[in-house]
């Protein structure tokens, strides 16, 4: 594993976690810390990676590259348990999602950092695209809502082609302004994506919703089979979670727990040109400056006003954690 030195936000809880967490996973039915420990007698070695100036921006969010070594077993093979990936609810699905929710799972400064993100990885992926062409994504556990960056909003720079949503509700799937089409299907009965021919999408984005797939390794084996070579997929995720449909060894961990487990799910899956874990919360917005008791005393509303922002920058810098794994075809 290679470890960021320039990501502040998990750092200093990472060192610690590290060793113990990042070599994932002899067989157990139980998740703690003794499941992390790689068997193979090899420790992971933790140093500082200077980025380059062309790519500072990426770095700065980098926590770490996940390396072959870094997992117990080899890809291919899989090391979890049904305890492993048990849930407190195991009714059927739909019976869940049966209803449509018209709501976000994460906060607005969360969904501002993920579609910033979207914005950056979609560029670049069409600017290193041979011959140009569209942009085809898929929305993987699809809802109402894609958070990818709109059209007008990147003036061309990425040239859209399908966007495809797969999730459980159609009334959800129809409102998405943004899908060009979509399929409903419920991915822990049927994780075939065959719909879709090999190499189909440029990118997969799966955002809050890794957390409830009970079987991940056909998922992200289908993910990578439908990627077109370079294409990216993107599993976002937060601390949110409805915890009775949620993985019992996700509930169980910590930030740098759910990476590993999101970073195995790769690694197990398929042979994927990298692995990398990335914190992307936009950077914390800062509180104005106070006006003097002397200008609130002659214009109380100038203090009101301060207040109200002030208390609006500080639920903003207090909100949702918002964390990517990113697998390169």
């Amino acid at each position: 594993m290679r470890l960021s030195g320039n990501n502040s936000l998990l750092l200093s809880g990472v060192i610690s976690s590290l060793l113990c967490n990042i070599g994932v996973l002899g067989k157990t039915s139980s998740w703690s810390s003794t499941a992390f420990v790689t068997t193979h007698g090899k420790r992971s070695t933790i140093r500082n990676d200077l980025a380059s100036s062309s790519s500072s921006l990426h770095a700065s969010r980098s926590i770490c590259l996940f390396e072959k070594d870094d997992f117990a077993l080899e890809t291919g093979e899989w090391p979890y348990t049904a305890a492993d990936m048990g849930r407190v609810d195991t009714s059927d699905d739909s019976y869940f999602y049966d209803s449509p929710r018209f709501v976000t799972h994460i906060d607005d400064r969360a969904i501002e950092s993920l579609t910033a993100f979207y914005r950056e990885e979609l560029a670049a992926l069409a600017l290193r695209k041979e011959n140009g062409g569209n942009i085809d994504v898929l929305d993987l556990c699809s809802s109402w809502i894609s958070h990818l960056p709109k059209d007008e909003e990147v003036g061309g720079i990425i040239p859209y082609g399908r966007i495809v949503g797969v999730g459980m509700n159609e009334e959800e799937l129809q409102e998405n302004p943004q899908l060009t089409e979509y399929f409903v299907q419920d991915m822990n009965k049927n994780p075939s994506l065959s719909q879709f021919d090999d190499d189909s999408f440029d990118a997969i984005m799966n955002v809050v919703s890794v957390d409830y797939l009970t079987k991940p390794k056909e998922i992200f084996q289908e993910m990578y089979r439908i990627l077109r070579p370079g294409g990216i997929a993107l599993c976002s995720f937060s601390n949110r979670c409805f915890p009775t449909k949620a993985v019992a060894m996700w509930l169980q961990a910590d930030d740098i727990g759910r990476m590993t487990i999101v970073g195995s799910y790769y690694h197990y899956s398929a042979n994927w040109k990298s692995i990398e874990a990335l914190d992307i919360k936009l950077p914390t917005m800062e509180t104005p400056e106070r006006p003097s008791f002397g200008e609130m005393f002659s214009n109380p509303t100038a203090g009101f006003a301060w207040m109200n922002t002030a208390a609006a920058v500080a639920k903003s810098n207090a909100g949702d954690p918002m964390f990517v794994v990113k697998g390169t075809k």
